[in-house]
């Protein structure tokens, strides 16, 4: 068993996450892409294995864990299990016991994950956004997150995680994984803290543009498999996020001169009602107070249309020729 912790410039939030992990008994990697702000030296101080990135290659998730998962096996080559965690978490006590305990039981499973919530959940309104966000049911399930013990066999199996991918990297991994057979599983224990550290609208932003670029690259990768891979939520974007807003501003423009046009664009607000209700009916069921779920919905709604800005942007870079970089949306 192994730890690898994966970060760019989150020192304050990396000095946490390594005061949760001590007194493992197992090795930790911690794998720094290109800070600025001390966290190799911080993470050298209290005694753990750092591996920095060189800048000459796109810093990506995927990039750090496969090159902290290899850093870790050459250090310990009888390494079985690993246990990816991002700097910006706190691991619960007793989780890595729990997550092993929960693996080793199930040889056909590749991954475990348990729950994920955010620390300071009242920070902001983005913050309960994420807490909202990271709530997954029990159970067998379709993708783990980013905090996740995995089977190092499984890993090497699928050759890890897609070092293109700019965002969706853990769905993509449990994707492939699904195809060779593996088993993906949700425990209901607590695992890791995550602090979001967004207050900003345009963080938030920021961060759903970089969702819909994944989306589209992963349609791409494997939209064509019998599984129709992220084709869903890329064309829920561009309906919802392009097609429709275009349909209502035409419609409002010629309402000028035909007014009885102006109840059509009365309908496509409709429609953003009933998806709002949709959505909030739906968190309702899964135990959301009001205002949460309605919070969530509105969210998902605005969501839209940042998400087919970033498909829109991916589809530009593939027609010039450019390759996918990194999108932050985090503050120090």
């Amino acid at each position: 068993m192994g730890v690898v912790v994966i970060g760019r410039n989150e020192r304050e939030r990396l000095r946490d996450c390594l005061r949760s992990l001590e007194g493992c008994a197992f090795p930790i990697v911690y794998v720094d892409s290109g800070s600025t702000d001390g966290s190799a030296e911080l993470a050298r101080s209290v005694g753990v294995e750092v591996l920095e990135l060189d800048p000459a290659e796109a810093f990506t998730v995927a990039r750090g864990r496969n090159s902290g998962l290899g850093h870790l096996v050459r250090l310990h080559p009888g390494t079985e299990y690993v246990q990816f965690v991002d700097a910006d978490c706190i691991v619960a006590p007793g989780w890595i016991e729990r997550g092993l305990d929960a693996i080793t039981r199930r040889p056909d499973v590749a991954v475990v994950g348990g729950r994920r919530r955010e620390r300071f959940p009242e920070a902001s309104l983005y913050n309960t956004l994420f807490d909202l966000e990271w709530e997954r049911p029990v159970g067998e399930c379709l993708s783990c997150g980013g905090d996740a013990l995995v089977r190092v066999a499984a890993f090497r199996e699928i050759g890890g995680y897609d070092r293109g991918l700019i965002g969706g990297t853990d769905p993509e991994f449990s994707y492939r994984l699904r195809q060779k057979g593996w088993r993906i599983l949700q425990v209901d224990t607590p695992m890791t803290g995550h602090d979001a550290a967004t207050f900003h609208f345009r963080q938030w932003w920021r961060r759903t543009v970089r969702t819909g670029y994944a989306y589209a690259q992963g349609a791409l990768l494997h939209g064509r498999g019998p599984e129709r891979y992220e084709v869903r939520p890329v064309l829920s974007a561009l309906f919802w996020g392009l097609a429709l807003p275009v349909v209502a501003v035409r419609l409002l423009a010629a309402s000028w001169t035909q007014p009885t046009l102006l109840w059509l664009a009365g309908l496509v607000a409709v429609a953003y009602v009933v998806l709002f209700v949709r959505i909030y009916r739906y968190r309702r069921r899964w135990g959301n107070a009001p205002g949460r779920a309605a919070l969530f919905a509105v969210f998902c709604v605005l969501a839209k249309v940042p998400h087919q800005l970033g498909i829109l942007t991916l589809l530009g870079h593939r027609i010039r020729g450019r390759r996918a970089r990194l999108i932050e949306y985090k503050g120090r």
